[in-house]
């Protein structure tokens, strides 16, 4: 017993440095950890250079609350009225951003053969963009008053929110339960939604006063207990952990929400880190160089797709030429979404998640460097054809009617923590 615990703890101990210091070299390098985190999974897993042993079972329960974590953080992000807002503006749009990037992944899946639940599987990897990736993006780049922002950010609402009507689906196409099965698992996903956003937006307030405490020890408690009780009962209803811990966040609101956020923040990017690089121990090496070819013609073709997506979803907001290449180009990072579905799924065909890893690790490097560099590209491209006008990109900062303005200081347009960090 006491040779285990030693050895667990010298693997934990390994490992958090060990993401710690890939972490501090990403920040340096100017790009997301994610793939770092990936990388090292897969050092340590199975077929890997250093394989973990003692440690394993305690990662996967790790990785199990980073989903939690991160889904949790990403619905203290937005509110009900935010959800709202941009379901009745933008539905159009998120529904182009479906259908441009989900059928390539389904169809890619059932070419290979792979069968309808891998199909609608790898459909989420490709459609779900990396909220987190692109929220530091744009930070980054000085965008955060560009027209075309709260366009981007609007889409990535509509695919978060999306996920409470998906991830139940797949849930149950993973369970075998059936048709019958199904339509009463996604009825009482959008039933429990449709009744959060309700209570979210009548009694927020009430809730978010019931669940305040001045002392952050006992707020941490209260909002982790409470996430981690309504995730398990989701599970148990067959409705996803993960979208019972984004509905706890929606329902938080004010200065709940914000403190949750400055307290929760630290154990979502430990934890997620601890799931991405779990992701990472669940795939052998070996079985990623024959999917290679696949995962690079995949993200190329959906890295388009998204550039489609957010051209057309600016041209939609009325915004001129060089906003829409920008839009385009922000949404094309893929992250922390497309390894939850690949996670889930793996079990039902072992090459979605060696395929998954490689498409991420493509786009979450190429997604910055796609929106830095498509409207420069686009615009030289222009030049080329006479009478082509060019829209200076000095002329795409004002602030949308419909949108209210991001606030300067931080990654996300409606709260002042930022988008998630770990999942950039």
């Amino acid at each position: 017993m006491h040779e285990n615990i030693t050895a667990l703890l010298i693997e934990l101990g390994a490992v958090i440095l060990a993401l710690g210091i890939l972490g501090r070299i990403a920040g340096r390098l100017g790009f997301s950890p994610i793939p770092l985190y990936l990388l090292a999974g897969l050092a340590f897993g199975r077929g890997g250079l250093l394989p973990l042993a003692a440690s394993e079972e305690f990662v996967a329960t790790g990785a199990e609350i980073g989903v939690i974590l991160l889904l949790l953080l990403l619905g203290l992000e937005y509110t009900a009225s935010d959800l709202v807002g941009t379901l009745k503006t933008q539905y159009v749009s998120g529904a182009v951003d479906f259908l441009l990037n989900a059928l390539p992944g389904a169809a890619v899946a059932l070419l290979l053969g792979w069968g309808p639940v891998a199909a609608v599987a790898l459909g989420g990897v490709t459609w779900i963009s990396s909220s987190g990736v692109i929220a530091k993006v744009v930070g980054d780049l000085g965008r955060l008053g560009n027209r075309e922002t709260p366009v981007v950010l609007g889409i990535l609402v509509l695919e978060d929110l999306s996920m409470a009507v998906y991830l139940p689906i797949l849930t149950a196409m993973l369970a075998g339960v059936g048709l019958a099965g199904g339509s009463v698992t996604l009825l009482i996903s959008l039933g429990t939604v449709s009744v959060v956003l309700f209570i979210a937006l009548r009694y927020g307030r009430v809730i978010s006063r019931a669940v305040s405490s001045d002392n952050p020890e006992m707020l941490l408690l209260v909002v982790l207990g409470l996430t981690l009780l309504v995730a398990g009962i989701a599970q148990h209803l067959q409705v996803s952990a993960a979208v019972g811990a984004f509905l706890v966040g929606i329902a938080l609101s004010g200065e709940v929400a914000h403190g949750a956020r400055n307290l929760l923040s630290p154990l979502r990017d430990l934890f997620a880190a601890v799931f991405f690089v779990f992701f990472g121990l669940s795939t052998v090496p070996a079985e990623i160089p024959p999917v290679l070819a696949i995962a690079l013609g995949l993200a190329v073709l959906t890295a388009l797709t998204k550039i489609a997506t957010g051209w057309y979803a600016a041209r939609r907001a009325g915004i001129k030429s060089a906003g829409r290449w920008r839009a385009g180009g922000t949404l094309v990072a893929r992250g922390e979404f497309s390894i939850v579905i690949a996670g889930l799924a793996v079990g039902v065909e072992p090459k979605l998640g060696p395929l998954a890893t490689a498409y991420v690790l493509i786009l979450v490097i190429l997604g910055p460097v796609a929106a830095r560099y498509t409207e420069p590209v686009a615009r030289r491209l222009s030049k080329t054809k006479p009478g082509t006008p060019v829209q200076a990109p000095a002329a795409e900062h004002s602030t949308p009617q419909q949108t209210p303005p991001p606030d300067p200081t931080t990654d996300h347009p409606h709260t002042p923590s930022g988008a998630p960090s770990v999942g950039a």
